[in-house]
């Protein structure tokens, strides 16, 4: 195979692998990529494919996830089941109250911080204004179609 064809291969099947799964650009979605594609799809093809390193990437499958990173996991699970509970509308002091309520123990920064990372932030309700004012002394608008606003029976024009 020549060098052109080799990276028309490369490209195409980077093509195919980003269209068919929602991949982020985050190296542990590729790891994670990969391990769940290996029967699909060589290892070292799609290191290449993905522009990371196949060493890299063993590295990550020796070392399991650290106890922070599943604990982190859970909590933003249970994040945004209370966001969603609250219909959007608890921002982080809440959230954090919240799970203070329900026994975990942490820091408000770490709530920010899983917050920052699912991209949620509490929706504030506007204000309602009122935009009519009945009890004004401007001039009405004359009645030219001589509509008759209080009709004598209802249904009737």
């Amino acid at each position: 195979m020549s060098r052109e064809a080799h990276v028309r291969f490369c490209e195409g099947l980077r093509v195919k692998i980003l269209r068919s799964t929602r991949l982020y650009q985050k190296t542990v979605d590729y790891y994670r990529f990969i391990r769940e594609n290996t029967e699909r799809f060589s290892v070292t093809k799609m290191c290449q494919v993905l522009k990371i390193s196949r060493s890299g990437y063993y590295d990550w499958l020796k070392h399991p996830e650290s106890q922070r990173k599943i604990k982190d996991m859970q909590l933003k699970q249970k994040i945004i089941k209370i966001y969603q509970k609250s219909r959007k509308t608890y921002g982080s002091p809440r959230i954090y109250q919240q799970l203070q309520r329900e026994g975990y123990a942490m820091g408000k920064k770490r709530v920010e911080r899983l917050m920052q990372e699912l991209g949620i932030q509490a929706v504030a309700k506007r204000k309602y204004k009122v935009t009519t004012d009945s009890t004004h002394t401007k001039p009405v608008a004359k009645n030219y179609l001589n509509r008759q606003f209080t009709p004598d029976k209802p249904n009737v024009s």
